[in-house]
């Protein structure tokens, strides 16, 4: 489940902190700069430079040998699926994965793929859970082709795979014969948090894409890499949903721009949410998954509120969050500084003392004669 109280209802305050998402940042003045100065092209015909340079430059950056630019991560999972698998065939990726949870179905829906839940704690299954899961050719069942991660989990709490697991899980399907494909969404939170190159976290990876559009700071885009002939096949995939753009380089150079200013601070972003997370695990009954990256998953059905109501409340103080899994979620990024993260656990206090006061208020009993 997602819930999330609608931001521009004209009946609640103007939002102040907005911790619903990274995807709510605003360019700044420098990235607008960039982009009204960016040259561009046709990019469906391959004549956008600027467009042409960032997929140069990812391709790099992940050690890939071409990519592709798309208008979102989501049409980069379906499109690298498609591109994957054949009808009939199952994908192994856990159980709640981006692709089986918040994707509407699209691998069943277009590509006629099932996919093979896997579980294990925090967004993340183990080598040996693959193993297990792994099976010989059989005529009687699907077809195993592909294992997919997603780096950081998002529903498992924005966890980041370690970098021996990850090569371990690769090297397990590729023995089996099955392609590999990683949900890079947050790739470079992960890469920040480990201290570990990108192009070494997905080594082994035969594709990945990486998201403009959420701590990065730009208005849309992504980008997916993979050898040239899987770039050539999502080109025929991109083709077939829309996905062709003409003067994208407008947008490209958005790109271009958070790769320049945005990385390394994303570490600021990781830093606000371990002050918010510290913050909130001090309130009695409060549940807090402790992020490793800027995604704070908690849960305040000891506090004497539900979840549901505390985010209406917060929403009520022009706090945005969201209801993820069965648990809120706040996700810090470049648009909230630490003085509105002190200022959302402010709110949150005086939330849950009020609802305290209430529950422990003393009932009035009336005497009927």
């Amino acid at each position: 489940m997602v819930y999330a109280p609608v931001p521009d209802d004209p009946s609640l305050p103007p939002i102040r902190i907005n911790l619903l998402s990274d995807t709510q940042t605003r360019p700044s003045a420098g990235m607008r700069a960039a982009m009204a100065a960016a040259d561009v092209g046709d990019e469906q015909i391959g004549a956008d430079p600027t467009v042409n340079s960032l997929c140069e430059r990812v391709a790099a950056l992940l050690g890939k040998q071409a990519a592709v630019f798309m208008p979102s991560g989501t049409i980069c999972n379906i499109a690298a699926t498609l591109a994957h698998c054949r009808p009939g065939d199952e994908i192994l990726a856990h159980e709640v994965a981006h692709i089986v949870s918040l994707e509407g179905c699209t691998h069943a829906a277009l590509g006629g793929v099932q996919i093979k839940a896997l579980r294990g704690a925090n967004g993340q299954f183990s080598p040996d859970t693959l193993r297990a899961a792994l099976r010989p050719p059989d005529r009687h069942q699907a077809k195993q082709t592909l294992v997919s991660v997603e780096q950081t989990t998002n529903l498992g709490g924005g966890t980041v795979w370690d970098i021996s697991t990850l090569a371990s899980v690769a090297a397990l399907a590729k023995a089996a014969g099955l392609a590999t494909h990683m949900d890079g969404a947050r790739l470079l939170n992960a890469s920040v948090a480990a201290g570990v190159a990108p192009l070494e976290m997905v080594a082994g990876w035969d594709s990945v894409w990486i998201d403009f559009s959420k701590g990065l700071g730009a208005p849309l885009g992504a980008v997916l890499a993979g050898s040239r002939d899987f770039i050539d096949e999502v080109w025929r995939w991109k083709q077939r949903l829309g996905g062709s753009l003409r003067q994208a380089g407008i947008c490209a150079a958005a790109c271009h721009y958070a790769l320049d200013h945005n990385i390394d601070r994303l570490a600021d972003d990781h830093a606000n949410a371990r002050l918010l997370a510290d913050g909130l695990s001090q309130f009695d009954g409060v549940d807090v998954q402790s992020p490793e990256t800027n995604l704070v998953f908690f849960d305040v059905g000891n506090a004497g509120i539900s979840n549901e109501d505390l985010t209406a409340a917060l929403r009520q103080n022009g706090v945005l969050v969201s209801i993820m899994g069965g648990r809120m979620r706040a996700c810090t990024h470049l648009d909230v500084g630490t003085d509105l993260i002190e200022a959302t656990l402010d709110i949150t206090r005086d939330i849950l003392q009020r609802s305290a006061s209430e529950i422990n208020k003393p009932r009035q009993l009336s005497i009927v004669r």
